[in-house]
């Protein structure tokens, strides 16, 4: 005897594949919720949502977790009832659904946590199956113009998929696809056809055929193809690898076949062969690997330390005594190897980033169900494009991207009569965007067109001036505890929300936020976030005999701190010490010797070069930290201080940078937060 299974070392298969198919049931679910805001149907959707759930349960019950068994085979049987109805669901439906999947997700994050799951709820299971899908309706009159063989293996949900895409005026297609050898050369193949037919028309259902010899004799497999499409007959054709003359139009009789015979819609059975050879939809992860994030750390680490090595080789070199035109090979060689992990480390990079259109999938069902709660009407457009993050950094980054829907569905946003009044469509719009800058920075777009913020009653609340500008309003509304709500509802109210986006843009990920508000016409919310918080490009000086460097996003700009430049004023926070000040363009800014923050010794081999000026930004403040000797941008792999015993205020992180030794990675703005820095209006 065996001895028994242990689920442990399936655990983080398990979640990665279940995962993946509830991020196809929340896609189902949006789709067939669009379809029913439409007084549509969507049967495809249904379908495909059955079988994710399906699977899941499936997966579920190989690693023993009943809940999850017990709330999918609910839903199960809800959407299989709504299958044999064409794929009608009442709109209490989705509600009840989406429970069900908040379910799974939470026992899903308890698993990960290797936390004991919760038994399914009885009252979310009672809810469930109390919901009943839309009663089968009858037959639209007109039968199809196909063979009745064909005919009787169509469920009604497929027929009135057809007769619903005539009725739009697609064009109803049957193309057959005869596998031969010849093709299968060629790699054409009806997996291949299909996945080139989805491009160009609407699969309603592939048919497997058997084809006969003249002796009676079966000789193979063929599909019958039927499909909806707007193409023309020679494109269809390309795809199929056929001629025009094999594609075959059909449609919908003038009147009913006369016929009463009534062919037994096929019910959804996750385990019948023949409903998989027919429809399973093909699977398009068997070139994809699942990859811990862990290892990839791994391979970074080993990555970093050969970078270390190669600057350890660098340096060896260079102090090699005798003649440069001996060792001109061996730099040629170490300049190849640099060439060669650049692109190593360019690889496992692309390894670690997810897609940002996963990060913000989740969005579109939080939408919902704030409009929902509110009783607003929402419409929110996603533009995500092909932009991609690291795991780390979209782990972080999406909290933020809920509070900020959360403020704007509670406190942007009027109500349909408040719209209406203003002369504005009744549904708000919130829109969700994304853009790459640089190569090395993500900017992310929250913006609505609804009442815009009052400057006025945020003053008011937190008890100081009106801001005079947009950065002075973030500031204000960022601050912790502020709220404009007097009472807390379900959604905001709290004074949580912009201290959160502020702390994890700016304080977590090194980023900024900055705002655009228009009384009347909306509000726009940009995060500039760094692409990967593992590598990163830096600037390197010297404070000192030591070397810092800074992130290079973190940056405002660079400057030369030049005796005409400076100017000195009486610093009031400092007990009539003075304070300098660095006239920039038409700003002057508060200027600070980094040297003297950290608490260095002046170096004696200083004085060879013209100091330089460290500009940040923080919100409407601009601070210049001054340094002794700027050396220049590289890109380094960055550790972060994790231990709390060691962690201090305005150090992000450590480096090497081929010495040997430390070097730490400073957060000016946090050293700035640290030292009470405020910036000081002066009049030149």
């Amino acid at each position: 005897m065996t001895d028994a299974l242990d689920v442990e070392e399936f655990r983080a298969g398990y979640l990665a594949e279940t995962e993946e198919h509830l991020s196809t049931a929340r896609t189902c679910v949006l789709a067939i919720d669009a379809a029913l805001q439409k007084r549509e149907t969507h049967p495809r959707a249904v379908r495909d949502l059955f079988r994710a759930l399906h699977t899941v349960k499936g997966l579920s019950a190989m690693v023993g977790a009943e809940p999850i068994v017990d709330v999918s085979h609910e839903l199960e049987t809800l959407l299989r009832s709504a299958d044999r109805a064409g794929g009608a669901l009442a709109a209490r439906a989705i509600d009840e659904i989406l429970r069900g999947i908040a379910f799974i997700e939470d026992s899903l994050r308890r698993m990960a946590k290797k936390e004991p799951l919760t038994a399914a709820p009885r009252a979310l299971i009672e809810a469930i199956a109390s919901v009943q899908a839309q009663p089968p309706r009858s037959r639209e009159e007109g039968d199809l113009t196909l063979e009745p063989e064909l005919l009787a293996k169509l469920t009604q949900m497929e027929r009135d998929q057809i007769l619903r895409g005539l009725g739009k005026g697609l064009r109803a297609l049957r193309v057959d696809f005869v596998p031969s050898a010849a093709r299968a050369q060629v790699g054409v193949n009806i997996t291949s056809v299909r996945e080139k037919m989805t491009k160009v028309a609407e699969i309603v259902k592939v048919l497997p055929r058997s084809i006969r010899t003249a002796d009676g004799a079966s000789a193979g497999v063929a599909f019958v193809l039927l499909l909806l499409t707007d193409a023309s007959n020679e494109t269809i054709a390309a795809v199929a690898s056929t001629t025009p003359s094999e594609v075959q139009p059909f449609a919908a009789r003038g009147e009913a076949t006369g016929t009463t015979e009534t062919t037994e819609t096929t019910e959804l059975q996750g385990g019948e062969d023949d409903r998989i050879a027919e429809d399973e939809p093909v699977d398009d992860r068997r070139d994809v690997v699942r990859v811990e994030v862990s290892r990839l750390d791994d391979a970074l680490e080993c990555l970093s330390a050969l970078v270390i090595n190669r600057s350890r080789l660098e340096a060896a070199v260079a102090e090699v005594p005798g003649d440069r035109r001996d060792l001109r090979e061996l730099h040629g060689i170490i300049a190849q190897q640099g060439r060669q992990l650049r692109d190593l480390r360019a690889a496992i990079m692309r390894a670690r980033m997810v897609p940002v259109a996963e990060v913000l999938e989740r969005a579109p069902l939080l939408v919902r169900g704030l409009s929902r709660s509110s009783g607003k009407r929402v419409t929110l457009e996603v533009e995500a494009g092909r932009s991609e993050l690291d795991k780390s950094v979209a782990d972080r980054l999406f909290p933020a991207i809920v509070h900020l829907l959360r403020n704007a569905v509670d406190h942007a946003l009027e109500t349909p009569d408040e719209r209406r009044a203003r002369g504005k469509p009744e549904d708000g719009m919130i829109r969700l965007s994304c853009v790459e800058r640089s190569g090395h920075q993500l900017a992310l777009v929250v913006e609505d067109d609804g009442r815009g913020i009052d400057r006025s009653a945020v003053a008011r609340r937190a008890g100081l001036p009106p801001p005079e500008n947009d950065a002075e309003l973030f500031a204000m509304i960022a601050r912790p505890g502020l709220s404009t709500l007097d009472k807390a509802t379900h959604v905001s109210g709290r004074g949580l929300g912009m201290d959160i986006v502020k702390r994890i843009v700016v304080d977590q990920l090194g980023g900024r936020v900055s705002l655009a508000s228009t009384p009347g016409v909306g509000t726009r919310f940009t995060m500039l976030v760094p692409l990967s918080l593992t590598i990163l490009d830096v600037f390197s000086f010297l404070c000192g005999d030591r070397r810092f460097v800074v992130p290079v996003n973190t940056v405002d700009s660079l400057a030369e701190v030049d005796a005409e430049h400076l100017s000195i004023a009486p610093d009031p926070r400092a007990k009539g010490d003075s304070l300098r000040m660095l006239r920039r363009g038409g700003d002057v800014l508060p200027l600070y010797t980094l040297r003297t923050l950290l608490g260095l010794p002046v170096s004696s081999a200083l004085g060879k070069t013209k100091p330089k000026a460290i500009i940040v930004r923080r919100d409407a403040d601009v601070f210049a930290f001054e340094v002794d000797n700027m050396l220049g941008q590289k890109e380094v792999v960055v550790r972060p201080v994790n231990d709390p015993l060691v962690a201090v205020d305005g150090v992000s992180g450590t480096t090497d940078l081929g010495d040997g030794r430390p070097t730490l990675v400073l957060d000016l703005l946090a050293l700035a937060r640290s030292a009470d820095l405020q910036r000081r209006k002066v009049e030149v």
